[in-house]
């Protein structure tokens, strides 16, 4: 039976994406983890791995297509054995299964990648089946065919241990679980899907729309504009903060942070870094002192450490800190993990390289999806403060203001600080004022205070 590979969904927000590169032809044989196509999406550019032997009988879509939707079937397989022009005259007939490839990094120069976005829900044929899924919840990723064995078979597909790329369940797993005799599938499934009625999201309303493209060119003079298309980045961003604006009553709150102290504290752990090879092992930026000062915060106010949900808190156990960064064309927003706990040479150290990669759309997915607050930092372009919008599933973001020397009053007399403003925004459901006045208390004694962040 011919084999579909469809167009994957490489990431939770990925809806369509664009067919970059076949990396292989029709007649090509392939076998598991074989690097077949190139895949744009809205946030990077993914190298796609086969999860099944066979010939490349057919490929439907062509290099260089735009807006390939999820699910769509871009080539088609023909098995061990099986005839290819047989294979290669159904394709497509069979309705569309899941994505069945495997993301990695892309190796070669990577395209667009966006701020992070929600994960709206997958588009799916009709006729397809819900995505298994492990007992945690999260998802199988299987070959066609070793599905198709372990539902001839009765096997729950999510109790079998992949041995193929990157976990998937392939034909041999099948086979010993059959032999081993794996849990049967349809009591956890009814179980699931029992479970998942009445938690069923509501369906999403239509956003409102502003002005129709043809009302905004007939305000302008003809020949005076030139139109240049939105790539999938700006796409996504403009999605997002619609989103975001339009579904979080936004609360801001600002303070301002004497950073004498800091300064001086950087500047001599600075002086004392090692070298090596010539080169210090580190150079801390205020902008990593601010990442590390605001994770302490996190953890010492942990009612603010959330995410919201319809149905529950989500109370974090970690202060997981992304860090806006802008690229062309964009930003995107790459997470410090367990921020907390990280020294501060640790945490710049990993900035730097996080940084660099951001701007050759070279992060995997896993290092800017998720996190449970963030920090946007414009003082190095001269802004005095700003407010910045609560990127979901974040309750939090700080904006970051310069430093700057101003006029303060200590002991009824005025001398000259270096101050910052700072302004954190905050999703109003889940962290009220007097939250929010609290854990920029807490940040502020940090900044004000630098040694506390060595100990």
């Amino acid at each position: 039976m011919p084999i579909n590979i469809t167009m994957p969904a490489l990431s939770p927000t990925m809806e369509e994406g664009n067919l970059s590169k076949w990396l292989v032809k029709e007649g090509d044989s392939v076998k598991s983890g074989d690097v077949i196509a190139e895949i744009e999406t809205d946030k990077a550019t993914m190298e796609v791995e086969a999860v099944d032997e066979g010939v490349v009988a057919k490929i439907v879509v062509p290099a260089g297509s735009e807006g390939v939707k999820v699910n769509t079937v871009i080539a088609v397989l023909a098995g061990e054995g099986e005839d290819v022009s047989a294979a290669a005259s159904g394709a497509g007939a069979a309705p569309a299964p899941k994505a069945e490839a495997a993301p990695t990094p892309a190796k070669s120069e990577a395209a667009p990648a966006a701020a992070q976005a929600p994960a709206p829900a997958a588009a799916l044929a009709p006729a397809a089946a819900p995505a298994a899924a492990h007992a945690d919840g999260s998802r199988v990723f299987s070959s066609p065919l070793a599905r198709r064995m372990a539902k001839d078979a009765g096997l729950d597909i999510g109790s079998i241990a992949g041995s193929g790329p990157h976990g998937r369940v392939v034909k041999s797993d099948v086979e010993k679980a059959v032999a081993g005799g794996a849990p049967k599938a349809a009591a956890q499934l009814a179980a699931a899907a029992a479970s998942a009625a009445p938690t069923a999201a509501a369906p999403a309303t239509a956003a409102p729309k502003g002005m129709s493209d043809e009302a905004v060119l007939k305000l302008f003079e003809a020949g005076s504009y030139e139109l240049v298309p939105h790539d999938g980045m700006r796409k996504t961003i403009a999605k997002r903060l619609q989103e975001s604006k339009q579904t979080i009553p936004h609360f801001y709150v600002s303070v301002d942070c004497e950073l004498d102290a800091l300064m001086a504290l950087r500047a001599q752990l600075n002086d004392a870094a090692p070298a090596r090879d010539g080169k210090a092992v580190y150079k801390l930026s205020v902008n990593d002192m601010v990442i590390k000062a605001l994770a302490l915060a996190l953890r010492d106010v942990p009612d603010a450490n959330v995410s919201w949900t319809d149905s529950a808190m989500v109370k974090h156990k970690h202060a997981d800190v992304g860090v806006a960064v802008s690229i062309p064309g964009g930003l995107i927003t790459p997470i410090i993990r367990s921020a907390e706990t990280k020294s501060l040479s640790a945490i710049s150290n990993e900035m730097r390289d996080l940084g660099k990669r951001a701007k050759e759309r070279k992060l995997k997915p896993e290092e800017y999806q998720g996190g449970t607050s963030a920090v946007s930092n414009m003082g190095m372009m001269g802004v005095k403060s700003f407010s910045a919008v609560v990127n979901p599933p974040h309750a939090t973001i700080l904006a970051v203001g310069a430093g700057e020397e101003r006029v303060v009053v200590k002991n009824k007399q005025m001398v000259v600080a270096n101050v910052m403003t700072v302004t954190l925004s905050t999703d109003h459901r889940c962290v009220d004022g007097a939250l929010g006045a609290e854990l920029l208390k807490a940040f502020k004694g940090y900044i004000e205070n630098p040694m506390g962040m060595l100990v």
